[in-house]
Protein backbone atom coordinates (compact mmCIF):
# COMPACT_ATOMS: atom_id res chain seq x y z
CA UNK A 1 0.00 0.00 0.00
CA UNK A 2 1.37 3.37 -1.06
CA UNK A 3 -0.03 6.71 0.17
CA UNK A 4 1.13 10.00 -1.31
CA UNK A 5 0.82 13.47 0.19
CA UNK A 6 1.00 16.25 -2.41
CA UNK A 7 2.10 19.36 -0.59
CA UNK A 8 4.21 17.27 1.75
CA UNK A 9 6.36 20.28 2.61
CA UNK A 10 3.44 21.81 4.49
CA UNK A 11 3.94 22.51 8.17
CA UNK A 12 0.78 20.42 8.69
CA UNK A 13 2.60 17.29 7.52
CA UNK A 14 4.20 16.19 10.82
CA UNK A 15 0.73 16.05 12.37
CA UNK A 16 -0.52 14.04 9.40
CA UNK A 17 2.44 11.67 9.63
CA UNK A 18 1.68 11.06 13.30
CA UNK A 19 -1.90 10.28 12.32
CA UNK A 20 -0.78 7.54 9.95
CA UNK A 21 1.74 6.25 12.48
CA UNK A 22 -1.01 5.83 15.09
CA UNK A 23 -3.02 3.78 12.60
CA UNK A 24 -0.22 1.50 11.44
CA UNK A 25 -1.89 -1.57 12.95
CA UNK A 26 -5.10 -1.10 10.96
CA UNK A 27 -3.69 0.62 7.86
CA UNK A 28 -0.57 -1.28 6.74
CA UNK A 29 1.25 1.37 4.68
CA UNK A 30 4.35 0.11 2.86
CA UNK A 31 5.35 3.54 1.55
CA UNK A 32 4.37 7.01 2.69
CA UNK A 33 5.43 9.50 0.02
CA UNK A 34 5.80 13.23 0.61
CA UNK A 35 5.85 15.35 -2.54
CA UNK A 36 6.51 19.08 -2.77
CA UNK A 37 7.75 21.55 -5.36
CA UNK A 38 9.94 23.27 -2.73
CA UNK A 39 12.98 21.01 -2.12
CA UNK A 40 14.17 22.92 0.96
CA UNK A 41 10.84 22.72 2.77
CA UNK A 42 10.58 19.09 1.78
CA UNK A 43 14.02 18.40 3.24
CA UNK A 44 13.13 20.07 6.54
CA UNK A 45 9.64 18.62 6.92
CA UNK A 46 10.73 15.23 5.61
CA UNK A 47 13.51 15.09 8.18
CA UNK A 48 11.07 15.61 11.04
CA UNK A 49 8.63 13.13 9.51
CA UNK A 50 11.40 10.51 9.38
CA UNK A 51 12.22 11.06 13.05
CA UNK A 52 8.55 10.82 14.03
CA UNK A 53 8.13 7.53 12.17
CA UNK A 54 11.34 6.16 13.69
CA UNK A 55 10.15 7.04 17.21
CA UNK A 56 6.74 5.42 16.69
CA UNK A 57 8.13 2.25 15.14
CA UNK A 58 6.29 2.80 11.86
CA UNK A 59 6.94 -0.32 9.77
CA UNK A 60 6.70 1.36 6.37
CA UNK A 61 9.15 3.42 4.36
CA UNK A 62 9.16 7.21 4.01
CA UNK A 63 9.93 8.63 0.56
CA UNK A 64 10.38 12.31 -0.31
CA UNK A 65 10.22 13.54 -3.89
CA UNK A 66 9.96 16.71 -5.94
CA UNK A 67 8.93 14.66 -8.99
CA UNK A 68 5.14 14.34 -9.16
CA UNK A 69 4.88 11.39 -11.57
CA UNK A 70 7.16 9.16 -9.50
CA UNK A 71 5.44 10.32 -6.30
CA UNK A 72 1.91 9.35 -7.36
CA UNK A 73 2.76 6.26 -9.40
CA UNK A 74 1.08 3.21 -7.91
CA UNK A 75 -0.52 5.14 -5.04
CA UNK A 76 -3.65 3.74 -3.41
CA UNK A 77 -4.59 7.18 -2.13
CA UNK A 78 -3.31 10.69 -2.82
CA UNK A 79 -3.92 13.51 -0.33
CA UNK A 80 -3.77 17.01 -1.77
CA UNK A 81 -2.90 19.78 0.73
CA UNK A 82 -1.20 22.46 -1.33
CA UNK A 83 -1.26 26.25 -1.46
CA UNK A 84 -0.38 27.76 -4.83
CA UNK A 85 1.97 30.68 -4.20
CA UNK A 86 2.37 29.94 -0.49
CA UNK A 87 1.28 32.03 2.47
CA UNK A 88 2.18 35.31 0.75
CA UNK A 89 -0.64 34.83 -1.74
CA UNK A 90 -2.93 34.23 1.22
CA UNK A 91 -1.95 37.62 2.60
CA UNK A 92 -2.92 39.22 -0.72
CA UNK A 93 -6.25 37.37 -0.66
CA UNK A 94 -6.97 38.71 2.81
CA UNK A 95 -5.88 42.32 2.26
CA UNK A 96 -6.77 43.26 -1.33
CA UNK A 97 -10.56 42.91 -0.91
CA UNK A 98 -10.45 45.28 2.08
CA UNK A 99 -9.45 48.09 -0.29
CA UNK A 100 -12.86 47.79 -1.92
CA UNK A 101 -14.91 47.51 1.26
CA UNK A 102 -15.06 43.73 1.08
CA UNK A 103 -14.27 40.92 3.49
CA UNK A 104 -10.77 39.53 2.96
CA UNK A 105 -10.62 35.81 3.70
CA UNK A 106 -8.67 32.97 2.15
CA UNK A 107 -11.60 30.61 1.40
CA UNK A 108 -14.72 32.79 1.22
CA UNK A 109 -15.62 36.01 -0.56
CA UNK A 110 -13.30 37.60 -3.11
CA UNK A 111 -10.16 36.21 -1.46
CA UNK A 112 -11.48 32.66 -1.57
CA UNK A 113 -12.36 33.24 -5.21
CA UNK A 114 -8.78 34.22 -6.01
CA UNK A 115 -7.56 31.08 -4.28
CA UNK A 116 -9.95 28.99 -6.36
CA UNK A 117 -8.64 30.55 -9.59
CA UNK A 118 -5.06 29.65 -8.66
CA UNK A 119 -5.84 26.23 -7.26
CA UNK A 120 -8.32 24.45 -9.51
CA UNK A 121 -6.10 24.14 -12.63
CA UNK A 122 -3.17 22.89 -10.55
CA UNK A 123 -5.20 20.27 -8.69
CA UNK A 124 -6.83 19.07 -11.92
CA UNK A 125 -3.38 18.66 -13.44
CA UNK A 126 -2.25 16.61 -10.44
CA UNK A 127 -5.41 14.50 -10.65
CA UNK A 128 -4.73 13.72 -14.31
CA UNK A 129 -1.31 12.38 -13.31
CA UNK A 130 -2.90 10.29 -10.56
CA UNK A 131 -5.39 8.76 -12.99
CA UNK A 132 -2.62 8.00 -15.49
CA UNK A 133 -0.01 6.64 -13.08
CA UNK A 134 -1.94 5.35 -10.07
CA UNK A 135 -5.01 4.17 -11.95
CA UNK A 136 -8.72 4.99 -11.85
CA UNK A 137 -9.23 3.16 -8.55
CA UNK A 138 -6.86 5.42 -6.60
CA UNK A 139 -8.61 7.80 -4.22
CA UNK A 140 -7.92 11.53 -4.27
CA UNK A 141 -8.63 13.16 -0.90
CA UNK A 142 -8.72 16.93 -1.20
CA UNK A 143 -7.93 19.09 1.83
CA UNK A 144 -6.93 22.03 -0.36
CA UNK A 145 -9.23 25.03 -0.02
CA UNK A 146 -11.71 26.03 -1.21
CA UNK A 147 -12.59 22.36 -0.69
CA UNK A 148 -16.13 22.47 -2.07
CA UNK A 149 -15.12 24.14 -5.34
CA UNK A 150 -12.04 21.95 -5.82
CA UNK A 151 -13.93 18.74 -5.04
CA UNK A 152 -16.67 19.57 -7.53
CA UNK A 153 -14.13 20.21 -10.27
CA UNK A 154 -12.43 16.88 -9.52
CA UNK A 155 -15.74 15.01 -9.65
CA UNK A 156 -16.87 16.83 -12.80
CA UNK A 157 -13.63 15.71 -14.46
CA UNK A 158 -14.41 12.09 -13.56
CA UNK A 159 -11.88 11.59 -10.78
CA UNK A 160 -12.43 9.31 -7.79
CA UNK A 161 -12.34 12.10 -5.25
CA UNK A 162 -13.71 13.13 -1.89
CA UNK A 163 -13.32 16.43 -0.05
CA UNK A 164 -12.23 16.76 3.57
CA UNK A 165 -12.49 19.61 6.06
CA UNK A 166 -11.64 19.67 9.76
CA UNK A 167 -14.60 21.83 10.85
CA UNK A 168 -17.00 18.92 11.48
CA UNK A 169 -14.56 16.79 13.42
CA UNK A 170 -13.40 19.84 15.36
CA UNK A 171 -16.93 20.60 16.60
CA UNK A 172 -17.51 16.92 17.35
CA UNK A 173 -14.36 16.66 19.47
CA UNK A 174 -15.09 19.83 21.40
CA UNK A 175 -18.66 18.79 22.15
CA UNK A 176 -17.48 15.36 23.23
CA UNK A 177 -15.19 17.08 25.72
CA UNK A 178 -18.01 19.29 26.91
CA UNK A 179 -20.32 16.34 27.53
CA UNK A 180 -17.54 14.16 28.94
CA UNK A 181 -17.90 11.32 26.44
CA UNK A 182 -15.74 9.60 23.84
CA UNK A 183 -15.92 11.35 20.43
CA UNK A 184 -17.43 8.31 18.71
CA UNK A 185 -20.49 8.67 20.92
CA UNK A 186 -21.24 12.09 19.38
CA UNK A 187 -22.98 12.38 16.01
CA UNK A 188 -23.61 15.79 14.49
CA UNK A 189 -26.46 16.77 12.22
CA UNK A 190 -23.87 18.64 10.16
CA UNK A 191 -25.00 19.86 6.73
CA UNK A 192 -24.46 22.62 4.18
CA UNK A 193 -21.45 23.52 2.07
CA UNK A 194 -17.78 23.54 2.93
CA UNK A 195 -17.18 26.51 5.26
CA UNK A 196 -20.89 27.26 5.12
CA UNK A 197 -22.59 24.67 7.30
CA UNK A 198 -24.75 24.27 10.38
CA UNK A 199 -24.96 21.70 13.16
CA UNK A 200 -28.68 21.16 13.69
CA UNK A 201 -28.53 18.24 16.10
CA UNK A 202 -25.97 16.82 18.52
CA UNK A 203 -26.75 13.18 19.20
CA UNK A 204 -24.97 11.80 22.27
CA UNK A 205 -25.77 8.11 22.63
CA UNK A 206 -28.84 8.74 20.48
CA UNK A 207 -30.17 11.70 22.50
CA UNK A 208 -30.16 15.19 20.96
CA UNK A 209 -28.32 17.47 23.38
CA UNK A 210 -28.38 20.58 21.18
CA UNK A 211 -31.51 22.14 22.74
CA UNK A 212 -29.97 22.17 26.21
CA UNK A 213 -26.73 23.54 24.80
CA UNK A 214 -28.54 26.44 23.13
CA UNK A 215 -30.64 27.12 26.23
CA UNK A 216 -27.77 27.40 28.70
CA UNK A 217 -24.54 29.29 29.19
CA UNK A 218 -23.07 27.16 26.43
CA UNK A 219 -24.88 29.27 23.87
CA UNK A 220 -23.10 32.40 25.06
CA UNK A 221 -19.72 30.63 25.03
CA UNK A 222 -20.26 29.32 21.50
CA UNK A 223 -21.49 32.68 20.28
CA UNK A 224 -18.37 34.39 21.60
CA UNK A 225 -16.14 31.87 19.86
CA UNK A 226 -18.06 32.19 16.61
CA UNK A 227 -18.13 35.99 16.76
CA UNK A 228 -21.93 36.18 16.54
CA UNK A 229 -24.65 37.34 18.97
CA UNK A 230 -26.13 34.63 21.26
CA UNK A 231 -29.58 35.65 20.02
CA UNK A 232 -28.60 34.49 16.55
CA UNK A 233 -27.97 30.95 17.78
CA UNK A 234 -31.36 30.94 19.49
CA UNK A 235 -33.06 32.18 16.33
CA UNK A 236 -31.31 29.62 14.14
CA UNK A 237 -31.74 26.75 16.57
CA UNK A 238 -28.37 25.56 15.29
CA UNK A 239 -24.62 26.01 15.64
CA UNK A 240 -23.26 27.72 12.52
CA UNK A 241 -19.76 27.14 11.22
CA UNK A 242 -17.45 29.89 12.42
CA UNK A 243 -17.06 30.97 8.79
CA UNK A 244 -20.69 32.06 8.85
CA UNK A 245 -19.77 35.07 10.96
CA UNK A 246 -18.54 36.60 7.69
CA UNK A 247 -22.11 36.34 6.36
CA UNK A 248 -24.13 37.06 9.49
CA UNK A 249 -21.90 39.86 10.84
CA UNK A 250 -20.24 41.17 7.69
CA UNK A 251 -19.83 44.79 8.78
CA UNK A 252 -18.40 43.85 12.18
CA UNK A 253 -15.96 41.38 10.60
CA UNK A 254 -14.85 43.98 8.06
CA UNK A 255 -14.23 46.53 10.82
CA UNK A 256 -12.09 44.01 12.69
CA UNK A 257 -10.04 43.37 9.57
CA UNK A 258 -9.53 47.05 8.87
CA UNK A 259 -8.50 47.74 12.46
CA UNK A 260 -6.23 44.79 13.21
CA UNK A 261 -3.79 42.15 11.99
CA UNK A 262 -4.88 39.72 9.34
CA UNK A 263 -4.69 36.03 10.16
CA UNK A 264 -2.28 35.51 7.24
CA UNK A 265 0.34 37.71 8.91
CA UNK A 266 0.21 35.58 12.05
CA UNK A 267 0.36 32.34 10.06
CA UNK A 268 3.41 33.58 8.15
CA UNK A 269 5.21 34.16 11.44
CA UNK A 270 4.12 30.79 12.84
CA UNK A 271 5.31 28.99 9.71
CA UNK A 272 8.76 30.57 9.89
CA UNK A 273 9.06 29.57 13.53
CA UNK A 274 7.81 26.05 12.87
CA UNK A 275 10.27 25.43 10.07
CA UNK A 276 13.07 26.60 12.34
CA UNK A 277 11.89 24.19 15.04
CA UNK A 278 11.65 21.36 12.50
CA UNK A 279 15.37 21.64 11.73
CA UNK A 280 16.25 20.52 15.28
CA UNK A 281 17.65 16.97 14.88
CA UNK A 282 16.45 16.13 18.40
CA UNK A 283 12.81 16.95 17.62
CA UNK A 284 10.84 13.78 16.90
CA UNK A 285 7.23 14.85 17.47
CA UNK A 286 5.01 17.73 16.40
CA UNK A 287 5.72 20.84 18.47
CA UNK A 288 3.02 22.52 20.53
CA UNK A 289 3.24 25.61 18.31
CA UNK A 290 1.62 23.63 15.48
CA UNK A 291 -1.72 23.83 17.32
CA UNK A 292 -1.70 27.59 16.65
CA UNK A 293 -1.31 27.04 12.92
CA UNK A 294 -4.96 26.01 12.51
CA UNK A 295 -6.36 22.82 11.04
CA UNK A 296 -7.07 21.16 14.40
CA UNK A 297 -7.77 17.41 14.13
CA UNK A 298 -6.79 17.41 10.44
CA UNK A 299 -4.40 14.50 10.94
CA UNK A 300 -7.02 12.47 12.73
CA UNK A 301 -9.67 13.24 10.12
CA UNK A 302 -7.39 12.58 7.14
CA UNK A 303 -5.81 9.37 8.44
CA UNK A 304 -9.20 8.04 9.53
CA UNK A 305 -10.80 8.86 6.17
CA UNK A 306 -8.02 7.20 4.18
CA UNK A 307 -8.31 4.18 6.48
CA UNK A 308 -12.03 3.89 5.72
CA UNK A 309 -11.49 4.27 1.97
CA UNK A 310 -8.74 1.63 1.85
CA UNK A 311 -9.97 -0.87 4.46
CA UNK A 312 -13.73 -0.43 4.17
CA UNK A 313 -14.33 -0.06 7.90
CA UNK A 314 -17.56 1.92 7.38
CA UNK A 315 -16.63 4.59 9.91
CA UNK A 316 -18.44 7.91 10.40
CA UNK A 317 -16.94 11.04 8.78
CA UNK A 318 -17.83 14.58 7.70
CA UNK A 319 -17.01 14.89 4.01
CA UNK A 320 -17.66 16.80 0.79
CA UNK A 321 -19.55 14.73 -1.79
CA UNK A 322 -22.14 15.01 -4.55
CA UNK A 323 -25.54 16.11 -3.34
CA UNK A 324 -27.48 13.52 -5.38
CA UNK A 325 -30.79 14.61 -3.88
CA UNK A 326 -29.51 14.73 -0.31
CA UNK A 327 -30.32 18.40 0.35
CA UNK A 328 -33.62 19.39 -1.20
CA UNK A 329 -33.34 22.53 -3.30
CA UNK A 330 -29.85 21.79 -4.66
CA UNK A 331 -28.89 20.03 -7.88
CA UNK A 332 -27.66 16.45 -7.98
CA UNK A 333 -24.21 17.54 -9.22
CA UNK A 334 -23.71 20.11 -6.46
CA UNK A 335 -21.17 19.31 -3.76
CA UNK A 336 -22.29 19.41 -0.13
CA UNK A 337 -20.64 18.81 3.23
CA UNK A 338 -22.46 16.19 5.28
CA UNK A 339 -22.05 13.25 7.63
CA UNK A 340 -21.44 9.92 5.94
CA UNK A 341 -20.37 6.35 6.50
CA UNK A 342 -17.31 5.57 4.39
CA UNK A 343 -16.03 2.29 2.96
CA UNK A 344 -14.04 1.15 -0.08
CA UNK A 345 -16.82 2.35 -2.38
CA UNK A 346 -16.67 5.86 -0.95
CA UNK A 347 -19.06 7.92 1.12
CA UNK A 348 -22.61 6.87 1.92
CA UNK A 349 -24.22 10.08 3.20
CA UNK A 350 -26.69 9.97 6.06
CA UNK A 351 -30.14 11.56 5.52
CA UNK A 352 -30.36 15.34 5.86
CA UNK A 353 -33.65 16.94 6.99
CA UNK A 354 -34.78 19.81 4.76
CA UNK A 355 -32.91 23.03 5.43
CA UNK A 356 -35.03 25.93 6.70
CA UNK A 357 -35.51 28.82 4.23
CA UNK A 358 -32.80 31.12 5.63
CA UNK A 359 -30.19 28.37 5.43
CA UNK A 360 -31.29 26.97 2.07
CA UNK A 361 -31.35 30.42 0.48
CA UNK A 362 -27.77 31.14 1.51
CA UNK A 363 -26.62 27.68 0.40
CA UNK A 364 -28.27 28.09 -3.00
CA UNK A 365 -26.66 31.49 -3.50
CA UNK A 366 -23.21 30.23 -2.50
CA UNK A 367 -23.61 27.16 -4.70
CA UNK A 368 -24.38 29.33 -7.73
CA UNK A 369 -21.16 31.23 -7.00
CA UNK A 370 -19.17 27.99 -6.64
CA UNK A 371 -20.37 26.69 -10.01
CA UNK A 372 -19.28 29.91 -11.74
CA UNK A 373 -16.01 30.09 -9.80
CA UNK A 374 -15.06 26.63 -10.97
CA UNK A 375 -15.86 27.50 -14.58
CA UNK A 376 -13.82 30.71 -14.37
CA UNK A 377 -10.86 28.83 -12.90
CA UNK A 378 -10.95 26.22 -15.67
CA UNK A 379 -11.38 28.66 -18.56
CA UNK A 380 -9.73 31.94 -17.57
CA UNK A 381 -12.86 33.74 -18.78
CA UNK A 382 -13.11 37.20 -17.19
CA UNK A 383 -16.82 37.56 -17.88
CA UNK A 384 -17.53 34.32 -16.02
CA UNK A 385 -15.26 35.50 -13.20
CA UNK A 386 -17.30 38.71 -12.90
CA UNK A 387 -20.54 36.75 -12.83
CA UNK A 388 -19.10 34.55 -10.08
CA UNK A 389 -18.23 37.55 -7.92
CA UNK A 390 -21.62 39.15 -8.47
CA UNK A 391 -23.20 35.84 -7.36
CA UNK A 392 -20.94 35.65 -4.30
CA UNK A 393 -22.97 36.63 -1.20
CA UNK A 394 -19.96 38.50 0.23
CA UNK A 395 -19.42 40.62 -2.90
CA UNK A 396 -22.68 41.01 -4.89
CA UNK A 397 -22.31 44.58 -6.16
CA UNK A 398 -21.05 45.24 -9.67
CA UNK A 399 -18.46 47.96 -9.11
CA UNK A 400 -16.65 46.28 -6.18
CA UNK A 401 -16.75 42.99 -8.12
CA UNK A 402 -15.18 44.57 -11.19
CA UNK A 403 -12.54 46.47 -9.25
CA UNK A 404 -11.50 43.67 -6.90
CA UNK A 405 -11.27 41.24 -9.81
CA UNK A 406 -8.88 43.54 -11.66
CA UNK A 407 -6.77 43.95 -8.53
CA UNK A 408 -6.66 40.21 -7.78
CA UNK A 409 -5.84 39.23 -11.36
CA UNK A 410 -3.01 41.73 -11.40
CA UNK A 411 -1.59 40.70 -8.04
CA UNK A 412 -1.71 36.97 -8.85
CA UNK A 413 -0.85 37.15 -12.55
CA UNK A 414 2.10 34.74 -12.30
CA UNK A 415 -0.22 32.07 -10.88
CA UNK A 416 -3.07 32.67 -13.37
CA UNK A 417 -1.70 31.72 -16.78
CA UNK A 418 -5.16 30.95 -18.16
CA UNK A 419 -6.32 34.51 -17.59
CA UNK A 420 -3.14 35.89 -19.14
CA UNK A 421 -3.54 33.59 -22.13
CA UNK A 422 -7.12 34.76 -22.76
CA UNK A 423 -6.18 38.42 -22.45
CA UNK A 424 -8.35 38.74 -19.36
CA UNK A 425 -5.99 41.21 -17.74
Amino acid sequence: MRITVVGGGSTYTPELVEGFARRAAVLPVDELVLHDVDPERLRIVGGLAERILRRTGFPGRLVTSTDLPSAVEGASAVLVQLRVGGQRTRLLDETIPNRFGLIGQETTGAGGFAKALRTVPVVLGIADQVRRLAGPDAWIVDFTNPVGIVTRQLLDAGHRAIGLCNVGIGVQRRLAGRFGVEPDRVRLGHAGLNHLSWVRSVQVDGVDRLPELLAGDGATEWAQELGVPPELLAALGALPSYYLSYYYCTDAELRRQLEGEHRAERVLAIERELLELYTDPALDRQPELLTQRGGAYYSEAAAALVTSLLTGDGAHHYVNVRNDGLIAGLGHADVVEVAALVDRDGAHPLPVPALPPEQLGLVQSATAYEVLAGEAARTGDRSVALRALVANPLVRQWEPARDVLDALLGAHAEHLPLFSATGAR
